[in-house]
């Protein structure tokens, strides 16, 4: 189960800068795949790393969906402990790769960092991040509810698909402002 959420945080920080600083690197935005490009790799990964991890360690991925499923008591502190630094590791390692790939772009473009939008304030961007975490966490308990399940036995095979979808939608959201 750590290893695969260390393996699944590598591969969606990898994917997911790489497709930030392509977008960065573009001369404009029709020659990138743009926000919507940006968006859909975050979704689009998360579905996928969810749907490959779910059965091995709940594919978590987000040390906000670990902390959440703690508080809610569905996992142990230690588990919770073990899964959150694995995340972190898994993200270090994902962005160091795509440094050692590309150090002069990942130096030109702070290695795809959010940063707040001209015209909106820290706390703005901080409001907006609370709320998309939270669609996103609220997503997870949704999908992945054990009574839904008893009532509709293809929810939790279906469950990557709307926390996919929910990071995709909060993407397309708050992109513009971090």
């Amino acid at each position: 189960a750590l290893i695969a959420e260390f393996i699944a945080t590598f591969l969606f920080l990898y994917i997911t800068v790489l497709t930030v600083m392509g977008v960065e690197r573009a001369p404009n935005m029709c020659a990138s795949v743009g926000i919507q490009g940006i968006a859909w790799a975050f979704g689009g990964m998360i579905f996928a790393l969810v749907y490959c991890t779910a059965g091995i360690s709940g594919g978590h991925i987000n040390p906000a969906v670990t902390f959440g499923l703690f508080l809610a008591r569905k996992l142990s502190l230690t588990r919770a402990v073990f899964y959150i630094v694995m995340q972190c590791l898994g993200a270090i390692c994902g962005a160091g790769v795509v440094k050692g790939f590309q150090p002069s772009p990942y130096q030109t473009l702070g290695g795809g960092a959010n940063t707040v939008a001209p015209g909106y304030t820290k706390g703005s961007g901080l409001g907006a991040e609370i709320i998309g975490t939270f669609v996103l966490v609220y997503t997870v308990f949704s999908a992945t509810d054990a009574k839904r399940s008893a009532r509709d036995s293809h929810v939790p095979i279906l469950a990557p698909l709307p926390i996919g979808f929910a990071v995709f939608l909060v993407h397309l959201a708050t992109i513009p402002i971090t």
